[in-house]
C-alpha cells in the first residue's frame, strides 16, 4: 500500500469529505418528517434498489458485506439519526463522528498490524485536542445521549472501514451497493419495534418532496458515492493516511450548520475546528515535506 497520497486522490477524498460534511443538513431537514430508523432503512434500500440488479456482487465473502452493511446501517447511520433527532446539534454531530479516525488507526494497528508513525500520531493527538474540547463545551449543543450515540456510531465507521480494507482492491461501488442490501432488514426490524408502524406510515404519508430528495441524496451521493470512492481509497492506502481527512468532515458540516440551519457558532467550536484541520495537515504535508529535504 502506498503511504504518499498522490494529489487526484487527495482531491477524491476531499469531495468525498465535503459531501458528507454538508450532508447533515440534509440529516436534519429529512428528520423532520421521518422518524430516524425509518429514514435510515429508506436511505440504505434505495442504495441497493434497483442497482443489485445490475451490478455484479464483488468477489468478497458474504460475511464482509452483511458485516459491513450492519456496522454502517445501523451502528453508524441509525444511532447517528437517533442522536441528531432531538439530543445534538448538526455542526457538532459531524465533529464527534470523527473520533472514527481515531478507532479506525488503533484497530488497523491492533487487529492488522499496520505501523502508525510517529507524526500520524501528532496528527491525531492534535485532532483528539480539539475533540476533547466537546467534553468541556457539549452540554451547549447536546446531550450525554446525544455525545454516546455518536462516538458509538463513529467506533462502527472504525470497524466498517477495517473490514473494507480487508476485502482489497474489489470493485469499491458494488461493495457498497451490495453492503447496502444487508443494512435494510435489521433497520426495518428496529424501526418497527422502536418507532412503531403508525409512526411509519403516518411519516411516509406526510413526507414532502424535499424529505424525499434527501432520501435520494443520501443513497446516492452520500452512501454510493461516498463510501464507494472511500472504500476505493482505503484499499490503495493505509489506514492511517485515509482517514485523518474525515476529520475535515466537521468543517463542511459546521459552516453548513451555521449558513444554512443559523446554528450559532462559539468561540470553542472554532477552536476545536482549527485543531482537527492542523491534524489533517500535519497528517498529510509531513511526508512531502520529508522527500524534499
Amino acid at each position: 500500500m502506498n503511504a504518499r497520497l498522490p494529489p487526484v486522490h487527495f482531491l477524491l477524498a476531499l469531495l468525498v469529505v465535503a459531501v458528507w460534511g454538508t450532508n447533515f443538513v440534509v440529516i436534519h431537514l429529512a428528520l423532520r418528517h421521518f422518524p430516524p430508523l425509518l429514514f435510515a432503512a429508506a436511505r440504505f434500500t434505495f442504495a441497493a434498489l434497483p442497482w443489485v440488479l445490475v451490478v455484479k456482487r464483488p468477489a468478497v465473502p458474504w460475511r464482509q458485506l452483511v458485516s459491513y452493511g450492519v456496522l454502517v446501517g445501523v451502528g453508524l447511520f441509525g444511532l447517528v439519526f437517533i442522536a441528531m433527532r432531538n439530543d445534538i446539534s448538526a455542526g457538532l454531530a459531524s465533529l464527534v463522528l470523527q473520533t472514527q479516525a481515531l478507532f479506525t488507526v488503533a484497530l488497523a494497528a491492533g487487529l492488522l498490524g499496520e505501523r502508525v508513525r510517529g507524526f500520524q500520531l501528532a496528527a491525531l493527538g492534535l485532532a483528539a485536542a480539539g475533540l476533547g474540547l466537546i467534553a468541556v463545551h457539549s452540554h451547549q449543543s447536546a446531550t450525554p445521549k446525544g455525545l454516546i450515540l455518536v462516538v458509538l456510531a463513529a467506533l462502527s465507521w472504525g470497524g466498517s472501514n477495517l473490514i473494507v480494507k480487508q476485502a482489497g482492491p474489489v470493485n469499491a461501488m458494488a461493495y457498497v451497493i451490495w453492503a447496502s442490501l444487508f443494512a435494510v432488514p435489521p433497520l426495518v426490524g428496529c424501526s418497527l419495534i422502536f418507532e412503531g408502524w403508525p409512526a411509519i406510515t403516518q411519516s411516509l404519508a406526510e413526507a414532502d418532496m424535499l424529505s424525499w430528495i434527501a432520501v435520494l441524496w443520501q443513497s446516492v451521493a452520500n452512501t454510493i458515492f461516498g463510501y464507494g470512492a472511500w472504500s476505493w481509497l482505503l484499499a490503495r492506502h493505509p489506514a492511517a493516511t485515509i482517514t485523518p481527512i474525515s476529520m475535515l468532515v466537521p468543517i463542511f458540516g459546521i459552516a453548513a450548520a451555521t449558513v444554512l440551519l443559523g446554528e450559532p457558532l462559539p468561540v470553542w467550536e472554532v477552536v476545536a475546528a482549527i485543531l482537527v484541520l492542523a491534524g489533517l495537515a500535519l497528517n498529510f504535508l509531513w511526508p512531502r515535506l520529508q522527500i524534499n529535504q
